[in-house]
């Protein structure tokens, strides 16, 4: 009998640490409120959280040819209150640094990418915020909750030396995505650039993201739209997806059409909009 009494107790203290394995999740408060999806080209996203904090993702605008005339000039996106950066590539953090100036916001990246913004005076020490896979962070408080994740890709920084005049390149941590949890319960997944990953389900799983925002460009660098579709429908099963990382290059050769295609019986919702669109949820 001590010997069952004690398999139970094991099985029980099991259970219960299964129990402790959740996804963080946000204070949620009892909001109606809406949240602002703009997509502004490439990965490049502009957040409105439900209490009206600016996030922006991946902030390549001044030189990207998708994004609208009107977003080129890093004033018209108001007042920034937080960037994040999924990889040290230029398309995805070309001006992070200058909008961070810009409105005295902090920026949260891969640790190893902000270490090298640290130490080549790219930003100062407290703007280039170290952050690694499976953090957290709630900025504004309990409400809204960031958490970093896993892509497949590669990371470098090149910086053009300002002595020399030489581009050089550095280290760039290793390549994210960010989950992101609003006051209204409403969870978003920026998958960052990435090929397709079996913990995509394992990460999907805990943390059930509403809407993802995924790369369908193909080529050498991302998910081709029948990738992104096999990500979405077998491993993530979100509920709504924007399409993204595509139409930028020539390499970029996937569309939305070709992952819708691809996508087939599902449910997910693809809401392909054209940059500069918003959408609320």
């Amino acid at each position: 009998m001590k010997l069952l009494d004690a398999v139970k107790a094991a099985l029980c203290a099991a259970a219960a640490a299964s129990v402790a394995l959740a996804w963080p999740a946000a204070a949620q408060s009892p909001t109606t409120g809406k949240v602002q999806v703009q997509w502004l080209g490439q990965a490049a996203f502009k957040l409105t959280t439900v209490g009206g904090k600016v996030i922006v993702i991946d902030p390549w605008l001044t030189t990207n040819p998708k994004t609208p005339e009107a977003y080129k000039k890093l004033e018209a996106l108001g007042k920034v209150d937080l960037i994040l950066v999924t990889h040290g590539h230029f398309d995805h953090m070309a001006d992070a640094p200058a909008l961070a100036r810009l409105n005295d916001a902090p920026v949260w990246a891969p640790a190893g990418l902000s270490q090298s913004m640290q130490t080549l005076g790219i930003l100062p020490v407290p703007q280039a915020n170290r952050m690694n896979k499976g953090g957290s962070i709630t900025p504004f408080g309990p409400g809204v909750r960031i958490t970093m994740t896993h892509a497949e890709h590669s990371s470098e920084l090149v910086w053009k030396n300002p002595a020399t005049g030489k581009d050089e390149t550095h280290v760039g941590g290793e390549p994210a995505g960010f989950i992101i949890e609003f006051e209204n319960g409403f969870k978003l997944w920026h998958l960052g650039d990435t090929g397709v990953f079996g913990d995509m389900k394992l990460i999907a799983d805990m943390a059930r993201p509403d809407l993802l925002l995924i790369p369908i460009g193909g080529g050498q660098f991302v998910m081709n739209p029948a990738d992104a579709a096999y990500a979405t429908r077998e491993l993530i099963k979100p509920k709504a997806a924007i399409p993204m990382h595509y139409g930028t290059n020539p390499a970029l050769a996937g569309t939305p059409a070709e992952y819708i295609k691809a996508l087939g019986a599902s449910g997910t919702k693809v809401m392909a909009i054209q940059p500069g669109e918003t959408l609320e949820f």
